[in-house]
């Protein structure tokens, strides 16, 4: 199994947005699919994830400002954030969502939101 790959990271200042992208190998349609994201010292946590149906879920702290989707034909899958705060600055990986076997994790995308 490969790791997925993530990109699209990068230095924000608070209210700004961003894309994150990710690429995982194989066939992710039947799978829900996530975003994760771990700050310094503190364990990796569920940002949002999406069935293969369509169906999402969000962290409470991120519902009505992050959107994730999926591409199944590209096996993409994709977290849209909006009005940063300095409290979303993280590591940032995508995986398979809770309940399925992990691919092993990739680098992650460095999300880093700062006046």
């Amino acid at each position: 199994q490969v790791q997925p790959a993530e990109s699209g990271g990068g230095l924000m200042r608070p209210g700004e947005s961003l894309r994150l992208s990710c690429h995982a190998s194989g066939s992710i349609f039947v799978y829900t699919m996530g975003w994760y994201r771990q700050a310094p010292g503190e364990q990796r946590d569920l940002v949002a994830s999406i069935s293969s149906s369509g169906s999402t879920f969000y962290a409470d702290s991120v519902k009505g400002r992050f959107t994730i989707s999926r591409d199944n034909a590209k096996n993409m899958v994709y977290l849209e954030m909006n009005n940063l705060k300095p409290e979303d600055t993280a590591v940032y990986f995508c995986n398979r969502g809770p309940g399925s076997v992990h691919l092993p994790w990739g680098r992650g995308s460095q999300v880093t939101v700062s006046p």
